[in-house]
């Protein structure tokens, strides 16, 4: 394949520029990009083709409102291992309000039992199918910047809580909420960056030449 050069850079430009939003607006998504975004989480590689991914759409305001207190109970609880280090108050200013405000979250999950009980590659190393299904979401990322619309990972959360909430069989994991909608605030830095909470790593400190340590 070969890209023209605005094609090769508007791919990078997603890649650098995509951010986790918290907060959305109001506006209703068009049907037709809501499809091409999760299309684009459908089209992700899975190790041994297994496609262990599921994709609950949830636009039931009382449903994103569970949501939205379960995240935000977990989010309480977390906070408390924060405490000594004296960062609990700028980790609790961290919102999931965007469960609820987000017109659309999608839930998705993985099955670890699709495929049988021997799938290529996933024999050897299990947690494979969780790793596709974080490709997915990283497909969907990129497809709702290409889309103009903003995309928000949250990850406060009890297991049990999501899956009693949206009635998610017990052998099925739910794997992320991601809400989507459009934005009036999007930062130009990553917002965990620009809040102080941390930096992005120096690239070449992390490179490592055939052996470990051999930089």
């Amino acid at each position: 394949m070969n890209f023209t050069n605005e094609q090769r850079d508007a791919v990078y430009e997603a890649i650098h520029n995509r951010r986790d939003i918290r907060k959305f607006l109001p506006t209703p998504l068009e049907a037709e990009k809501v499809e091409r975004i999760l299309l684009a989480g459908h089209h992700a590689p899975s190790v041994g083709f297994m496609q262990p991914w599921d994709f609950i759409l949830v636009r039931a305001q009382d449903r994103k409102d569970r949501l939205a207190l379960a995240a935000d109970r977990e989010r309480q609880a977390l906070a408390i291992h924060f405490a000594a280090e004296g960062r609990d108050d700028k980790f609790l200013q961290l919102k999931v309000e965007g469960l609820r405000e987000a017109p659309l979250t999608v839930c998705i999950t993985c099955d670890p039992t699709r495929g049988g009980d021997h799938v290529l590659g996933r024999n050897s190393i299990p947690e494979t199918d969780i790793l596709s299904v974080a490709c997915a979401i990283q497909n969907m990322w990129l497809a709702a910047y290409a889309e103009g619309i903003a995309m928000g990972w949250v990850s406060f959360y009890k297991k049990p809580d999501v899956r009693r909430i949206l009635e998610i069989p017990p052998h099925i994991e739910p794997v992320a909420l991601l809400s989507f909608g459009y934005t009036d605030h999007y930062p130009k830095r990553p917002i965990l960056e620009e809040s102080g909470w941390a930096q992005r790593q120096c690239f070449e400190s992390l490179l490592h030449n055939d052996t470990w340590n051999n930089r």
